[in-house]
């Protein structure tokens, strides 16, 4: 099953739903920072439609309320995201590593450390 693309809000969701692998809606809702948090109805709405589409599940009832799980991996939505990014560039990984470079946010260890994933992928695909 495709993972479903994530609004900022339900990315948000499901990084509390990561972080803790089973939470409530009010400890979900407390994940926010104060100053912008959202109103519980809003995230039990959010939650509820989430539960809709297969992102997250129900693991259990503890007395009046539900506890939810994550139905997909971090790895997967983040995968999802970026090649979202990418199809928004037309396919082309160079805008986003030239972005990242200027910005101060790729370092020459990381572009090392991709190489060294490259060169690991490249040598897995030869045929033995």
């Amino acid at each position: 099953m495709p993972v479903p693309k994530l609004s900022k809000l339900e990315y948000q969701i499901m990084e509390a739903l990561w972080d803790k692998s089973e939470t409530s809606l009010r400890e979900i809702q407390e994940s926010f920072p104060a100053n912008e948090r959202p109103a519980y109805t809003t995230i039990q709405t959010m939650v509820y439609r989430m539960e809709a589409k297969g992102i997250v599940r129900r693991v259990k009832k503890v007395g009046n309320f539900h506890v939810f799980a994550a139905s997909i991996t971090r790895d997967a939505a983040q995968r999802r995201l970026v090649d979202d990014l990418l199809a928004l560039l037309g396919g082309r990984p160079q805008l986003v590593m030239a972005h990242l470079i200027r910005g101060g946010k790729l370092s020459l260890a990381d572009v090392k450390d991709a190489e060294k994933t490259l060169r690991q992928l490249s040598s897995k695909e030869k045929p033995s």
